[in-house]
């Protein structure tokens, strides 16, 4: 309903941020990595999210995309509400959630508040399946990956990483392709956004 907010940072709070556009002053929950990125009465711009429930309508802010990507991903999974959601992505970066999931690392989901093993088994359970689901409903970019398995290095791991934020093989295969394989995959996973945000 709300795409994004763009205007001034009026106030700040550990987990709020207002942006006043045209007058009025939203109030936007968000996560420690976005406040960080945040200037008061600077200008600022976040991607948002609308959630609304039977007693309450809040809006929450994301510096990128990709972040209001992965918190869409993250409260899909049940029993993950927005606070968790929120409380993940103040802990660890999208990439870093991707890399964790890919890599059934539950011990780095729990690092955030309030995100017990339950949960993050869950989070790794759900979202992985969520991925081969997936890879299986489309076969095109299923045959792609037989393509990347040949690629050398970390590329396989950062695509797959990077299919738990919702990205298709076919969509990354091309820029994977030009990077350093031997680069870590949080490396790897980081420039192949950065690159697809520039097209």
């Amino acid at each position: 309903m709300i795409y994004s907010v763009r205007g001034k940072l009026i106030f700040m709070t550990s987990s709020t941020a207002v942006v006043e556009c045209g007058g009025v002053g939203y109030n936007c929950q968000t996560t420690l990595n976005t406040l960080k990125t945040l200037k008061l009465n600077t200008e600022v711009m976040l991607y948002t999210y609308l959630n609304v429930r039977e007693d309450a309508v809040d809006l929450f802010g994301f510096a990128t995309k990709t972040e209001l990507d992965t918190f869409k991903t993250l409260i899909s999974v049940s029993g993950v509400g927005p606070k968790a959601g929120l409380s993940v992505l103040s802990e660890l970066t999208p990439e870093q959630v991707a890399m964790a999931i890919a890599s059934d690392d539950i011990k780095t989901i729990t690092r955030a508040q309030g995100i017990g093993k339950k949960i993050a088994q869950r989070i790794v359970l759900e979202l992985k399946d969520k991925l081969m689901k997936a890879y299986n409903d489309n076969p095109s970019s299923y045959s792609q990956t037989s393509v990347v398995t040949a690629m050398s290095g970390n590329i396989p791991k950062a695509i797959e990483a990077l299919g738990v934020l919702g990205y298709t093989p076919a969509e990354v295969s091309p820029v994977l392709s030009s990077l350093d394989g031997s680069l870590p995959v949080e490396q790897l996973i980081a420039q192949t956004l950065k690159q697809m945000g520039r097209n």
